[in-house]
């Protein structure tokens, strides 16, 4: 039996100085607690601590993770909190 592959989640934190970060991670628990105490790791969000996760979506490859998270960062502000309210 073929052991499949983890989903990949692409996801929105919203920062303390209520600032977005976009990213993508395939254990997306781990990533935010990351955010939130690594030493290590994503700068921008560890001097704006702490962060909360604002939206999440699960897509199936690590390239289709990246893509969307490209996508999303271009996004300006306003389409990015529209995205968040509508959960979709």
């Amino acid at each position: 039996m073929r052991k499949s592959k983890p989903d990949h989640f692409v996801y929105i934190l919203t920062c303390a100085d209520d600032t977005l970060y976009v990213g993508s991670t395939n254990d997306l628990a781990k990533r935010v607690l990351q955010h939130n105490t690594a030493k290590a790791g994503a700068h921008y969000t560890k001097i704006r601590r702490p962060v909360t996760l604002a939206y999440s979506e699960t897509v199936k490859t690590l390239l289709q993770a990246r893509r969307r998270e490209a996508e999303i960062k271009r996004w300006p502000r306003e389409k990015k909190i529209a995205l968040i309210k509508s959960g979709a």
